[in-house]
């Protein structure tokens, strides 16, 4: 095993995703996924692109944007430690906003759907993990959300206003 394999299974050990993993199970996940590395502002994956893969941030963050008639409005942001397009991984439809690398140094584990295909046959309870994480990572994400949609309508029509 790479040093680089073993810092990458040191720190998936640390993270949520892998909380009920054993070490030789995280290192078996990462079996199934390749590092990538984005600059600043590069494309990792753009509005109408069905997911073909997951992505967890390792290093960096990753913002979500919605495009407003060719105007990039940021609606989101994807830390360290973060899974993120399991929407449309999971739901088969297109993208909804693009999402860009926001450091210089972005480095992500992609999971193909075809390695996600065979870690669910060949280490279920691993590919059991991972979606008990996407179901938290969605849950997360639509809290924030609701949280900020919240704050705004009370911004709007704030109590006691007629």
């Amino acid at each position: 095993m790479t040093s680089e394999k073993i810092d990458l299974a040191r720190f998936l050990n640390q993270q949520y995703l892998c909380e009920s993993l054993t070490i030789k199970e995280v290192q078996t996940l990462l079996d199934y996924t390749e590092l990538v590395i984005f600059k600043k502002r590069d494309i990792i994956a753009d509005i109408g692109d069905v997911g073909e893969s997951l992505f967890f941030v390792i290093k960096g963050e990753a913002g979500l944007f919605y495009d407003d008639n060719g105007q990039e409005t940021e609606v989101g942001r994807i830390a360290e430690g973060e899974l993120m397009g399991e929407m449309s991984f999971f739901d088969r439809k297109p993208r909804s906003v693009r999402m860009r690398a926001m450091s210089p140094d972005t480095q992500l584990l992609k999971l193909p759907r075809p390695m996600y295909e065979r870690l669910r046959i060949e280490h279920a309870f691993i590919a059991v993990n991972l979606l008990e994480h996407a179901i938290i990572s969605l849950d997360h994400l639509f809290r924030r959300v609701s949280s900020d949609v919240a704050t705004l309508a009370h911004y709007f029509y704030a109590p006691g206003k007629k």
